[in-house]
């Protein structure tokens, strides 16, 4: 026993809803990537970059770190905190080596005085003074 009307789908399983999710979604995901493309701009370009290039223990009580230092106001005067480590990765040695206004890019070379024989040495940060 059928019924004389036209069949419909709609009115067997009902008008599915429209999808109110995919508006904000649209908007979130515009927002997230033009955050993430700024984010990776800006950290990309510091305004301070350094590079250690090498490091030689000269005696038990001291070792020379050599690094490069690239920034991008030639007049800023420029504080790097250098350490030494020993075998075990403990701080043996630590100063602050001030470099002063003049050169954009420059190549340093820097004894570092240590309790014990240090093993290695880095650059941990710089800062605009």
């Amino acid at each position: 026993m059928q019924s004389e009307g036209e069949f419909s789908y709609n009115q067997r399983y009902g008008v599915r809803p429209p999808n109110r999710w995919v508006a904000p979604a649209i908007f979130f995901a515009a927002v997230g990537v033009s955050w993430l493309a700024w984010a990776g701009l800006h950290h990309s370009n510091p305004n301070i970059r350094v590079s250690i290039i090498s490091f030689t223990a000269t005696t038990d009580r001291e070792i020379t770190l050599r690094y490069s230092v690239v920034r991008k106001d030639k007049d800023q005067v420029v504080i790097c905190t250098l350490i030494a480590r020993d075998y075990d990765k403990n701080v043996v040695g630590q100063i602050d080596d001030e470099i002063g206004s003049g050169l954009a890019s420059l190549e340093k070379t820097t004894a570092i005085p240590t309790r014990s024989q240090g093993v290695n040495a880095d650059v941990v940060a710089c800062r605009v003074k």
